[in-house]
């Protein structure tokens, strides 16, 4: 009896088992579990503030005042007016021996005072714009430092047409361009074209580059390419790195730099050209002018037109006044006159380099206004200064060639389409 009761209790719990089993089986089929891969993911509710650097300062921890320094100012006067000791300013003024001279703070510059924020308001850091670029930080607190910033420039590529009504520099403000444009070109083109025979109806295109600090243009400009039209005839320039040198290329490749200069002063007007029978104002006679008078105002820098030595410096007492002969080749040399003064170092057996200053527009010798009398001899016989034709240096390098074509031609097509536009 007992046994039978066993075997039935069996079969009872092995039943109820497979019962479960079954419906486990079931379930599993109507609601199968899916394996999800958990990803933790941390969520940073914190909103991250915007940190706003000026000379390398996070500027909203600070109280700043900015202002311009005034005529007789020095860095004593202007920290006076903060309670900064002179103590301190004895001290940050030997500092900054190295880095810069005090001294040459100048009226008009900008400046800005860094205070502590908070009630007492110490001031803890003098910043003085010495260039548009650069800074000098004068730190006030214990640790007194003087060091050197740079602001970050930053360079838009822009393209402009126009055409000259009377001057180039007045066509540029018409384009609404930097008039600097006008000395850029006047540099590239020198040795190419006479930019004081340019006149109504030339026409100018240009690619460049100019450069922004703070939003504000700062008078830095890279001619990429240009074209100027003059006398109805294309000029093209083209920039062309080559040996880690900048020049300026045609279309062919061939370098626009000549051996001379078209002209030794790079604005002014021709007052008196060339010729075998002049009236001079001064004699009240007729007789030669071998030379080309260029009215300017005194002092205007008087450039070299080419490389070469100064063979002569003095005083002619019969017309010229101060001047300086300088020898160029076996072929040609030119003499400057009417001189206010000479660069520093000027004088006979020394080498200058085309374009540098060599001397001073002046009113000396025979002469009613201020302006330069310039004269060029070939072979010892006076030629024209204007009738000058001067063989090019060499041109881009065979192994450059490629590069160059590639480069010009693209350039070339941004010149070349129909409307000039400005590109960021």
């Amino acid at each position: 009896m007992m046994k039978k009761f066993f075997n039935y209790k069996f079969f009872l719990i092995a039943g109820a088992v497979l019962l479960g089993l079954i419906v486990l089986k079931w379930l599993s089929k109507e609601n199968p579990v899916k394996e999800i891969a958990q990803e933790t993911v941390v969520i940073d509710t914190t909103e991250k503030e915007q940190i706003h650097l000026k000379y390398g300062f996070p500027i909203e921890e600070f109280n700043v005042e900015t202002n311009r320094v005034k005529r007789n100012h020095s860095l004593s006067t202007i920290l006076r007016q903060y309670d900064v000791s002179f103590g301190t300013i004895d001290k940050i003024a030997r500092k900054a021996k190295k880095i810069f001279n005090v001294r040459r703070i100048k009226s008009g510059h900008e400046y800005s005072v860094l205070f502590t924020k908070d009630s007492i308001k110490t001031p803890e850091y003098f910043v003085y714009e010495n260039t548009p670029v650069e800074y000098i930080v004068f730190d006030l607190r214990d640790t007194l430092n003087v060091f050197k910033g740079e602001k970050e420039i930053v360079k838009h590529r822009r393209q402009i047409k126009g055409s000259i009504e009377s001057s180039l520099w007045n066509a540029m403000v018409v384009a609404e361009a930097d008039p600097l444009l006008s000395v850029e070109l006047s540099d590239i083109y020198a040795w190419t074209i006479d930019f004081f025979g340019i006149g109504k109806g030339d026409q100018f295109n240009i690619i460049y580059e100019e450069s922004y600090v703070d939003d504000k243009p700062i008078h830095q400009l890279k001619v990429i390419a240009a074209n100027f039209v003059h006398h109805k005839s294309n000029n093209y320039a083209f920039a062309f790195v080559e040996d880690e040198k900048d020049g300026f290329f045609d279309e062919a490749g061939t370098s626009l730099q000549k051996a001379f200069l078209k002209a030794p002063l790079r604005f002014s007007r021709i007052s008196s050209k060339f010729s075998n029978r002049r009236y001079h104002p001064v004699l009240k006679r007729y007789r030669a002018h071998h030379g080309v008078d260029y009215a300017a105002p005194t002092g205007t820098p008087v450039h070299t037109i080419g490389d070469g030595v100064i063979i002569k410096r003095g005083y002619q007492k019969n017309g010229g006044g101060n001047y300086l002969k300088i020898k160029h080749n076996g072929v040609y040399t030119t003499t400057y006159m009417h001189l206010s003064r000479f660069a520093k170092g000027m004088k006979s057996g020394v080498r200058v380099k085309q374009g540098q200053t060599i001397a001073y527009v002046g009113s000396t010798g025979l002469s009613t206004g201020p302006h330069l009398d310039f004269r060029v001899y070939k072979n010892g016989s006076a030629i024209n200064p204007l009738n000058v034709k001067s063989p090019p240096v060499s041109p881009v390098k065979k192994e450059n060639e490629v590069r160059y074509q590639v480069e010009m031609k693209s350039l070339m097509k941004e010149l070349n389409e129909e409307e000039a536009i400005t590109l960021e």
